[in-house]
């Protein structure tokens, strides 16, 4: 597949009263045309923080991104201008944020927020940016759009508020859609709903999405390939199968032992000990040595780096190394990988 996006060592900070905050400390990743990749992590891992420098919306002055390349379509868009980047947010590259209220404008009818971009991106006169926003929330969903269309944000329930910004966020049919935390707000029906719907999307549009997730389990239902985010850094990335069935490293390892699974017979969930390390003042190795039961004293010494599992599948851990002890996942992790195995196969027996 092609590439349509590649991010380089890009690192992002923010300067605070009491320093500088280290919020993305030099990631790679590409993405591909059609593809859906998730990126996971707890709250404060650099989710999403990458996701804003990918759009140009990091807060200035406080926001820098000291170093890196965000490379679309031959052109670096961490170094651009706001004014040029403006060409490309919402046009090329547009966004689905977590809460629908707060994305939403309420003294706004709703045909005029998603009309906004046809006109200033397709130059489209009022009647035709009005005639492919009823045709938007029919996509979307959105029953006797024609009606709806003139309604104001709070006359929609928060299922069809989340489509209303689908639909603003699709109007200029962008190469990639990021999402934020899109179904965060919803209840577990209306984020099945959501997620079909961007799957079936994404089906017709064949646009790229960089789904931004700390739901594991929302995870295997959308994603072609998993991005860890832990303090700042990606930890690990491969396919889906890389990820759910091979995981290598520990932090990895930790937040699918913390999944619950409708089989689970356990009476306590595990969670990972301890927090993610100041970033500010980011330790010295590897940032995830204070918390993992399996550290070795290199790990509080030096950062590991990227090892190679196989061709679609690395990890940043010294576990990995050909000098390291062999060790396996916990016995929680490797109960929720036989769960998520045999779920995955009563699925694909239900599509077939």
């Amino acid at each position: 597949m092609d590439k349509i996006l590649e991010v380089k060592d890009l690192k992002v900070t923010f300067d605070t009263y009491g320093g500088s905050v280290q919020a993305v400390r030099g990631i790679n990743f590409d993405l591909h045309k059609g593809e859906t990749l998730a990126i996971v992590g707890e709250s404060g891992s650099g989710k999403s923080v990458t996701t804003k420098a990918l759009m140009g919306l990091i807060p200035k002055p406080a926001g820098k991104i000291p170093s890196g390349e965000i490379m679309f379509e031959g052109k670096d868009i961490a170094k651009m201008k706001d004014k040029d980047m403006q060409k490309i947010r919402g046009r090329d590259i547009s966004m689905i944020f977590q809460d629908p209220m707060t994305s939403l404008n309420p003294t706004m009818k709703v045909k005029t927020q998603i009309m906004e971009g046809l006109i200033k991106h397709q130059k489209m006169s009022s009647s035709k940016a009005k005639e492919r926003a009823i045709e938007l929330l029919e996509l979307v969903g959105i029953p006797d759009p024609k009606t709806r269309i003139e309604q104001y944000p709070h006359q929609f329930s928060g299922g069809m508020r989340q489509r209303v910004v689908i639909a603003i966020a699709l109007a200029c049919n962008p190469k990639i859609l990021l999402a934020d935390e899109p179904t965060t707000a919803l209840d577990v029906t209306i984020q099945a709903q959501i997620l079909e719907l961007m799957k079936d999307i994404q089906k017709k549009t064949e646009a790229s999405i960089i789904f931004i997730t700390h739901d594991l389990g929302v995870v295997a239902n959308v994603a072609d390939r998993v991005a860890v985010m832990y303090a700042g850094k990606i930890v690990e990335i491969g396919t889906v199968d890389d990820i759910f069935y091979n995981p290598k490293h520990p932090y990895t390892w930790g937040l699918l032992g913390s999944m619950p699974t409708v089989d689970s017979k356990e009476d306590e969930l595990f969670a990972i000990p301890g927090t993610p390390p100041d970033l500010m003042n980011p330790p010295k190795g590897d940032a995830f040595a204070a918390r993992n039961p399996f550290a070795m004293k290199i790990d509080t010494e030096e950062e590991p780096p990227m090892f190679k599992v196989s061709d679609t599948h690395y990890a940043a851990t010294w576990l990995l190394h050909e000098d390291a002890p062999e060790v396996d996942p916990p016995e929680s992790v490797k109960r929720r990988m036989k769960d998520i195995t045999a779920n995955g196969s009563d699925q694909k027996g239900d599509e077939s």
